[in-house]
């Protein structure tokens, strides 16, 4: 459907079948924008596809936090965007939208492309008055300099983001991380004094061989306020073939599980998943897996916020 400029989705399926948005602790937003990305498009339908996914959740416990978020959660529904403008007149929409959600709920946003990231981040920063602990989840180090000569796009918002301190680079981790590219992106965050974990140091972990990383991960951030990004593509293609720029070596879905679920002690305030192409996806691999994470990923903030979890760092 689409009014003048602006195109959004209907979301009949909303995420968990929740509620419509009112005054709910915490808010599901879709950003269906994927306009600068660089191979394969189609993550904008994403947020309607993570949704439809959800419905295979059932009746939202949780089984490592006991836990449904559903009581706790509303849909806001996609956000409208001119998905036809420049991508400077995109974010400022994206932020201002955000902000509006953010001042009264904590959020998890679908997207789109990984673009959005910095408006959400914009948005974050200023409600949270500080620069923000960020972990993310990606194949990619999303810190090139320029987008294929163009100033900004999809692979520069980790780079721009410390640029203008919007997060703070020793407070920020980078999980997954095994694409090609020069050494000045790859390592740009470990240069800066954050740390990197990638694909390669990960490969065969699980479970009680992640934890020197995840107890790592809570020493540096510690209670910083921290939002995290996990774009799907973090993921080996054999768990989400429905991405736009696959990456083979990737993470399983065990791995970021363990990974949510255990940082979910740190001070959260916003989440975003991206990069969910439906189009290029195999029975609902990828989708499942979105709507997986942000669950578990919901679940433990709704546990944290009961005091079930221990504080970060313990």
């Amino acid at each position: 459907m689409a009014i003048g400029q602006f195109a959004y989705a209907s979301n009949t399926n909303r995420f968990l079948a929740a509620e419509p948005l009112a005054d709910q602790p915490f808010a599901i937003a879709g950003v269906p924008f994927d306009g600068v990305v660089t191979n394969r498009p189609g993550a904008r339908f994403g947020p309607q596809a993570i949704r439809s996914a959800s419905q295979m959740l059932c009746d939202g416990i949780h089984p490592h936090f006991d836990v449904s978020p559903l009581a706790h959660l509303g849909d806001a529904l996609d956000m409208r965007l001119p998905n036809a403008s420049p991508l400077p007149e995109v974010r400022r929409h994206i932020q201002a939208q955000a902000a509006a959600l953010m001042a009264r709920h904590h959020c998890v946003f679908l997207g789109g492309d990984h673009s959005v990231t910095l408006a959400l981040l914009r948005a974050a920063r200023e409600r949270h008055g500080e620069a923000l602990a960020c972990v993310h989840f990606d194949a990619h180090c999303d810190t090139w300099t320029d987008h294929f000569g163009e100033p900004s796009g999809h692979g520069t918002w980790t780079y721009e983001a410390i640029q203008e301190g919007l997060i703070s680079a020793p407070h920020t981790v980078q999980i997954g991380i095994r694409s090609s590219g020069e050494r000045a992106a790859r390592e740009y965050v470990a240069d800066q004094g954050g740390q990197i974990f990638t694909a390669r140091a990960l490969r065969g972990l699980d479970g009680a061989g992640l934890q020197p990383a995840i107890e790592a991960i809570r020493s540096r951030i510690g209670e910083r306020p921290c939002y995290l990004t996990l774009d799907i593509d973090v993921l080996d293609p054999a768990f989400a073939p429905g991405t736009g720029t696959p990456e083979p070596g990737g993470l399983t879905s065990s791995q970021v599980l363990t990974f949510v679920e255990e940082l979910s002690v740190l001070n959260w305030v916003g989440m975003d998943c991206v990069e969910v192409a439906p189009a290029y996806d195999h029975a609902e691999l990828t989708s499942n897996a979105a709507a997986t994470f942000v669950w578990t990923y919901l679940s433990g903030q709704v546990a944290r916020r009961q005091g079930r979890l221990p504080a970060a760092g313990v």
